[in-house]
């Protein structure tokens, strides 16, 4: 015979919600632990806190929690949890920072692969670099160039147009090449690896 634990693992996130929402007690519990784990790699990776982070998520978790009936259908639960997630880090961060930190180790991106040490060296600089970023361009490179989020995807955690995601990489990619000596001011050629060229609409 299947437990509770085992009906409810056996149901879709969309499923786990719409349960919660029409009062299951245990639903939105699976959901969480569910994706926990993620939500608090993500929280981790964007604050650079263990502390701040777990605060985030679980005041992330918290408006999930009350704000489920509002979710639309129109992207994924997970997508829909990376937006609450990731707002209630800059919520956290505007309070005790001006803008967005990004790990020096996942920018390897920017810097050039065929020389290593000139790549350790970049890494060494890109924090105080992103320091400088508005925030906007920051949480872009965050989602696109360190998690991995399609353009869409991105634009739909942060609830912009697509247009807007490409122009703030864009933007934040070539700021960072004068501001990590990586080129000259004017030449804001440098794509990451993988990465399509984008222009600003």
């Amino acid at each position: 015979m299947m437990s509770r634990l085992d009906d409810l693992r056996e149901l879709s996130d969309r499923e786990l919600l719409s349960a919660h929402c029409t009062g299951d007690p245990d639903a939105f519990g699976e959901l969480f632990r569910r994706h926990r784990d993620q939500m608090w790699a993500l929280a981790l990776r964007t604050t650079r806190d263990p502390e701040v982070a777990a605060d985030a998520v679980q005041e992330a978790f918290i408006a999930a929690f009350r704000s489920a009936e509002s979710f639309r259908g129109e992207a994924a639960v997970t997508t829909w949890l990376h937006r609450i997630v990731v707002n209630s880090c800059l919520d956290r961060l505007r309070r005790i920072k001006p803008v967005v930190p990004m790990p020096e180790s996942d920018l390897s991106v920017l810097a050039d692969t065929h020389d290593h040490h000139h790549s350790v060296d970049v890494r060494i600089d890109v924090r105080a670099a992103l320091e400088q970023l508005p925030e906007g361009q920051a949480m872009a490179l965050i989602l696109v160039d360190m998690h991995g989020f399609s353009i869409s995807e991105a634009a739909d955690v942060l609830n912009v147009a697509q247009g807007t995601i490409k122009s703030r990489c864009a933007r934040g990619r070539a700021a960072m090449v004068p501001l990590l000596g990586l080129a000259t001011p004017s030449d804001t050629s440098v794509t990451p690896p993988g990465k399509e060229p984008m222009t600003s609409p």
